[in-house]
């Protein structure tokens, strides 16, 4: 991955990192002071790519304060050690922003993956996977997972409207929103069977769903 580094400092450059940083962490932006645990932010850059795309800034505070780094070079090449964990390999673009008093802000964009989705591997047999919600980086499940691979490569998509996918209407008429273990629930299906129908609806654009660790939401759209 080539670098791109400003070797100089360059106000319209920093105000434009200012007007960045004001609008605060959201889902298209995340902040780190520094890279400490290079693994939190590799997190940060699969749930990006998992999702919407967007920029992590590293050498900005909690507080919206923008103390820079030291030694960029050193923290780079930790994260750079830390994304060859990540599979398949993350596109993205880095750059140094000299921010004044021998500090610098790290930028790395992280565009839209169209290899979804992407993991981080602790070991052959652990691996995590990351979205963005909100302001927010979550482990994804395995619904969101399928929902993310396959939606790459979606043409048109053909579900029978059963029993099961009539019972599922009802209960979204009346309730908005429905997990995945309350669809089990109602319809008595096995696991593999109740999810495969939500991911089904899903890449049909008939329910949309929200992830959430403590259980994904669908709801109609």
């Amino acid at each position: 991955m080539k670098l791109q580094e400003s070797v100089t400092f360059n106000p319209q450059q920093v105000q434009q990192l200012k007007k960045l940083v004001a609008q605060g962490e959201g889902l298209t932006l995340e902040f780190k002071r520094k890279a400490a645990f290079p693994e939190k932010i590799v997190r940060e850059m699969i749930a990006l790519a998992n999702t919407k795309g967007g920029i992590l800034l590293v050498g900005i505070g909690d507080d919206l304060t923008i103390p820079g780094l030291k030694h960029p070079e050193d923290e780079s090449h930790v994260i750079k050690q830390a994304l060859k964990k990540c599979k398949p390999a993350l596109v993205y673009k880095e750059e140094y922003i000299p921010v004044g008093n021998a500090r610098t802000v790290i930028q790395y964009e992280i565009p839209e993956s169209n290899r979804k989705p992407h993991y981080i591997f602790h070991s052959e047999d652990n691996k995590e996977c990351f979205v963005r919600v909100e302001d927010k980086s979550i482990k994804a499940s395995r619904e969101v997972r399928e929902i993310a691979k396959r939606a790459q490569h979606k043409k048109d998509i053909r579900f029978n409207y059963g029993e099961y996918e009539h019972l599922l209407m009802q209960y979204l008429d009346a309730n908005n929103t429905i997990t995945l273990k309350k669809f089990i629930e109602i319809s008595g299906l096995k696991k593999f069977y109740a999810s495969k129908k939500l991911v089904l609806l899903v890449l049909a654009d008939v329910l949309r769903v929200a992830p959430n660790e403590r259980g994904d939401i669908y709801s109609r759209i």
